[in-house]
């Protein structure tokens, strides 16, 4: 199954919802970034987040970025989504590995630690908006749910969930954001917080093969949800060799001189996506000449 988001509304307007099914693209970012199962799950769902919070943004050239930056042995992740739902990201150190939780589950929490989570929104405009706040347990979901109602005042329910094979590979990925409206109604949002303190953990609604929109139908299925669309969403790296021209030639022409006299090929790794590019001697003539 294709990986997708879908995008709902409830109550009258009073809730919007966004649920996401990611397997393909947390399976496909293990398998290009090598990582353990427990920097997988990290990315998964900080991936998972970024394409549901992509897909909020408006305008067809707008970023979003997420970073973390960590004192626990992961140090950091960032990812970046688009508008469509295209979505990258990477582990600053995916070879953490730690053991279960107390709870026997992947200590996700444990691989951050304390930490800052930044959301930059490039929107066009002259500078990007960019909202900080700290960990508050490093698990992704919760510090989300904190940032949207510390820096945006958006009372949000989220979750995020990665589930490992025996193998390590992703057996199911996804996850769902649930958010108030400031003219919800307090008699809904009591009656939302008693569905959602209820509800099984993420993986166990898609292990037991629940699809986006019936996620959704369980939360809200009695509160007038209205499916409004479906996107697909996938792990796509933009970069190209042209790009990371530019950024070689972005150093200055005083350490392109030095590459130069080194007279040593040079290769260039793309933190998102893997991809290996090799740029010759007389390459790096040609790009100090060009730009």
């Amino acid at each position: 199954m294709k990986d997708y988001i879908v995008r709902a509304t409830a109550a009258d307007n009073q809730i919007r919802a966004f649920a996401a099914t990611t397997r393909n693209l947390a399976e496909h970012a293990r398998s290009v970034h090598n990582t353990s199962p427990v920097a997988t799950a990290a990315l998964g769902r900080l991936l998972t987040a970024g394409a549901m919070m992509g897909s909020m943004m408006k305008g067809t050239d707008d970023l979003l970025t997420l970073q973390i930056k960590c004192d626990g042995p992961i140090k950091g992740l960032t990812v970046t989504a688009d508008s469509m739902a295209n979505v990258k990201g990477y582990v600053y150190h995916p070879e953490v590995m730690l053991p279960p939780s107390p709870i026997g589950k992947l200590d996700v929490g444990g691989a951050l630690g304390t930490g800052i989570l930044s959301v930059i929104k490039d929107m066009g405009l002259k500078e990007p908006y960019v909202g900080q706040t700290e960990l508050v347990s490093g698990e992704i979901a919760e510090d989300l749910t904190y940032y949207f109602a510390a820096s945006e005042q958006v009372p949000s329910s989220i979750a995020l969930g990665v589930l490992m094979n025996k193998d390590n590979t992703v057996r199911q990925a996804g996850g769902f954001i649930i958010q108030l409206m400031p003219f919800a109604e307090e008699e809904l949002i009591e009656k939302l917080e008693k569905k959602l303190n209820n509800l099984p953990s993420i993986t166990t609604l898609l292990e037991a093969e629940n699809t986006p929109e019936s996620i959704l139908g369980i939360v809200l299925g009695d509160m007038g949800l209205t499916i409004l669309d479906t996107m697909e969403t996938s792990f796509y790296c933009n970069c190209t060799k042209e790009r990371v021209e530019k950024a070689i030639a972005s150093i200055g022409r005083k350490e392109m001189k030095e590459m130069i006299d080194d007279n040593e090929s040079i290769e260039v790794n793309c933190h998102f996506c893997g991809t290996k590019y090799h740029f010759t001697v007389d390459d790096l003539k040609a790009i100090s000449v060009n730009y």
